[in-house]
């Protein structure tokens, strides 16, 4: 009724379905899968974006598969996420947003769509994901931060004093076959997004991530800020930078604000 349009989803998976090899993350008749089926039966016409990543699935909390060593093994991990991808095409996913940060993973996932009837499923890639402390909150919220311990992400997701990398990898992922991008997080990498906008035609997303929201809502809860004027400028700023869609965990306050005016 306000007008929301799109919906992300991310699992929260009880440890018991944690695995070493992520096998839940495939399972047609996992939490994901079944949500999507509900949420398209309910409401067809809402745009439904599906996470397509390991960490909420394995007992380690990282994105991919590890070697005895505790190395992410890049191409094995591609294996299990085509497994993933195409179980969330099946079960009628429009976007699926690859945010694992391996290589090659973008361009493994449209040639299995394109070879299993789904040449029209988006492919919405996490190309500048950053090695960010801004996940925290999130990281809590879904589980993983346990499973994850003191290691870390350092090897796969990005140096945030690294900017050249972003544009590069951006690059790679246009030219594997991804329809929009993703920048995360948003607004610590304002100029990042300008950048990307300023170079490809391709559309820019941005995440708002959980740290972000959790810094502005506790300056709101604090009275430091008003809440309307902080949100709307806050994602103002990304609009300004040149993003043409945003993941926010303020949507539902800006869908009553911009329907209130």
């Amino acid at each position: 009724k306000l007008g929301l349009h799109a919906v992300a989803l991310f699992p929260v998976i009880t440890a018991d379905k944690k695995t070493e090899f992520a096998e839940e993350a495939f399972n047609d008749d996992g939490l994901v899968p079944t949500a999507i089926k509900l949420i398209k039966s309910e409401l067809p016409d809402l745009l439904v974006i599906s996470d397509v990543a390991l960490d909420p699935y394995t007992i380690h909390g990282q994105d991919g598969l590890i070697d005895q060593d505790g190395y992410v093994l890049n191409d094995e991990t591609i294996d299990v996420l085509i497994k993933q991808a195409l179980s969330h095409a099946q079960a009628g996913a429009d976007i699926v947003a690859p945010s694992d940060m391996m290589d090659g993973r973008v361009v493994a996932i449209r040639m299995a769509y394109e070879d299993s009837g789904f040449p029209n499923i988006c492919i919405l890639a996490y190309s500048a994901k950053y090695a960010s402390c801004f996940y925290g909150p999130f990281r809590d919220a879904v589980g993983s931060a346990e499973s994850l311990g003191k290691t870390s992400k350092k090897s796969y997701q990005m140096n945030p004093a690294n900017a050249k990398e972003a544009l590069a990898e951006i690059a790679m992922d246009i030219a594997e076959g991804a329809d929009m991008v993703m920048i995360k997080p948003g607004m610590p990498y304002l100029d990042i997004i300008k950048a990307a906008s300023d170079k490809f035609n391709t559309p820019i997303f941005a995440y708002q991530v959980s740290g972000e929201y959790v810094m502005l809502q506790s300056a709101i809860n604090s009275g430091y800020l008003d809440e309307q004027k902080a949100i709307m400028e806050s994602l103002l700023c990304f609009k300004r930078a040149g993003c043409d869609a945003i993941l926010s965990y303020y949507t539902d306050r800006v869908l009553q604000y911009l329907a209130d005016e």
